[in-house]
C-alpha cells in the first residue's frame, strides 16, 4: 500500500467509527475512561499504532495523518479523540528510543499502548547503568489503558548532581494510578495521577529531553523521516487534532438540528434556518473552522517536510507552529461559541451532545501548550530575531 493510500485508509477508518464513538460519549464521560467498546474498535482498525515503527507492526504514518485522523476522532468524542491520539504521540516517542527500548515495548507486542507526563515530577539517584526514580506525575492522559509511561524526570550523576533532563520509558506495572482526574470536560481521558516509588530505569529507556530539543534522538534507524521530526512542534501539534474534530463535531449537530425546521423563538420566523442572522453566523462558524483547518494542516506539512529534509526545523518555524497550534485551539473555540448562540440556551441542557461539546473544548483549550498569549510572545520573539525566549519548549 502506498504511503498516500494508507493515509487514506487511516482517515476513512477514523470516520467510520465517528457514530460508534458518539453513541458511547455519554459512558465514556461517565465512567471517567474511554468505553471499553470504543479501544477495542480503534485498536481493531490499527488507530493507536498510527505512529509505531513499521518495521515493528505499526503504520509510520505522516505527522497529517496522525492529525487528520484525531480531527476525524473528535466529531464522535473529544475525550476519545484526545487519549488517541496521545497515546499516538507516545509511540512516535517510543521510536526515538534506542532500537532495545523499542524492542521491549513493541517486540511481543506491537499494539501495545503508553501514555506520557513530560513534566518533571519526582527525583532520581544514579543506579548501576540507570537511574532510580520515585515521585507524582499529574495529567496522564490514556494512563487506563496503557502497559508503559513516558515520565519526565531529572537524570542524576552518581554524585547526585542534576546531569540533565530526561524521559523515563516505564512499565505501567511498576507505576500505582492514584484517582486524582475530577474535571468539568474531557472527563473521559482518565488523566490520573502515575506514582513512582524507587523504580530502577535502565539507561537505554532514559531518553534526554535536551537532545530532544535540539532534535537528537538515540534511535539507530536515522533513514526513518518521521522519528526525525521536531520535537516540541509535534508534541504540541496533536494537542488540537481533537479540538478542531470538536468544532466540526459542533457544527454538524447544529445543522442537523435546523435541517429539523426548529422555529427561532421569539420572532416571526418558523424556521431559524431561514433567518439571515442564523446564515451569517453558521458561515462565520463554518470559516472559523475551516482557518483552523488551515492553520493545523499547515503546521502538520511543515513538520513532515523537515523530517523528510533530514535538516532540523528552524526556531522559526517552530515558533511558527506553536503559534498554529493555538490559532487552531482559538479559533475552534469562537466557532463553538458561534454555534451555541445559533443553537440557545437548548445547548445546554443535560440530554444535548453540544454542552459535552462546550465543556470538553473550554477544558482541553486551555492547556498550556496551546495558550495564545504565550504562543505569541514565543512567535513575536522569533520573528523579531530576539535570542532570549521565554520557554525552552519550542
Amino acid at each position: 500500500m502506498t504511503t498516500d493510500a494508507k493515509s487514506k485508509a487511516l482517515i476513512e477508518r477514523a470516520a467510520e467509527l465517528v457514530g460508534l464513538l458518539r453513541r458511547n460519549a455519554g459512558r465514556t464521560e461517565e465512567d471517567r475512561r474511554v468505553a471499553e467498546e470504543n479501544i477495542e474498535a480503534l485498536a481493531d482498525a490499527g488507530l493507536f499504532v498510527i505512529t509505531v515503527p513499521e518495521r515493528l507492526g505499526g503504520h509510520q504514518a505522516s505527522v497529517r495523518t496522525l492529525l487528520e485522523v484525531a480531527a476525524e476522532l473528535g466529531r464522535g468524542c473529544g475525550s476519545t479523540a484526545w487519549t488517541t491520539a496521545l497515546i499516538n504521540v507516545c509511540g512516535w516517542m517510543i521510536g526515538l528510543y534506542p532500537e532495545r527500548a523499542q524492542r521491549e515495548v513493541y517486540g511481543e507486542d506491537p499494539g501495545a499502548r503508553a501514555c506520557s507526563v513530560l513534566t518533571p515530577g519526582g527525583t532520581s539517584r544514579a543506579a548501576g547503568a540507570g537511574q532510580v526514580i520515585t515521585g507524582r506525575w499529574p495529567f496522564a492522559s490514556g494512563c487506563l489503558h496503557a502497559r508503559w509511561a513516558l515520565l519526565g524526570t531529572p537524570v542524576t550523576g552518581a554524585d547526585g548532581e542534576q546531569m540533565d533532563r530526561g524521559v523515563a520509558l516505564v512499565p505501567m506495572d511498576e507505576l500505582t494510578v492514584e484517582d486524582t482526574w475530577h474535571t468539568a470536560g474531557m472527563r473521559g481521558t482518565g488523566s490520573h495521577t502515575l506514582l513512582a516509588e524507587d523504580v530502577f530505569v535502565p539507561a537505554h529507556r532514559v531518553l534526554s529531553l535536551t537532545g530532544a530539543l535540539r532534535g537528537e534522538y538515540p534511535t539507530e534507524f536515522t533513514d526513518e523521516a518521521l522519528y526525525r521530526a521536531a520535537f516540541v512542534p509535534l508534541l504540541s501539534s496533536v494537542l488540537v487534532g481533537p479540538q478542531l474534530g470538536l468544532a466540526r463535531g459542533g457544527l454538524e449537530l447544529v445543522m442537523a438540528s435546523l435541517a429539523q425546521g426548529r422555529p427561532m423563538s421569539h420572532t416571526f420566523y418558523e424556521q431559524a434556518r431561514e433567518a439571515s442572522s442564523t446564515q451569517m453566523q453558521v458561515a462565520e462558524a463554518a470559516q472559523l473552522i475551516d482557518t483552523a483547518a488551515l492553520h493545523l494542516m499547515r503546521a502538520a506539512d511543515d513538520i513532515d517536510g523537515w523530517a523528510a529534509s533530514g535538516r532540523n526545523m528552524p526556531l522559526r518555524d517552530r515558533a511558527r507552529v506553536r503559534m498554529d497550534t493555538a490559532t487552531v485551539a482559538r479559533r475552534s473555540r469562537e466557532a463553538r461559541d458561534i454555534l451555541l448562540n445559533v443553537h440557545g440556551a437548548g445547548s445546554f441542557a443535560e440530554a444535548n451532545p453540544l454542552q459535552r461539546v462546550w465543556r470538553d473544548q473550554e477544558t482541553a483549550s486551555r492547556h498550556a501548550m496551546t495558550n495564545p498569549a504565550v504562543a505569541s510572545e514565543l512567535y513575536g520573539r522569533a520573528l523579531l530575531g530576539i535570542q532570549e525566549q521565554i520557554s525552552p519548549l519550542i
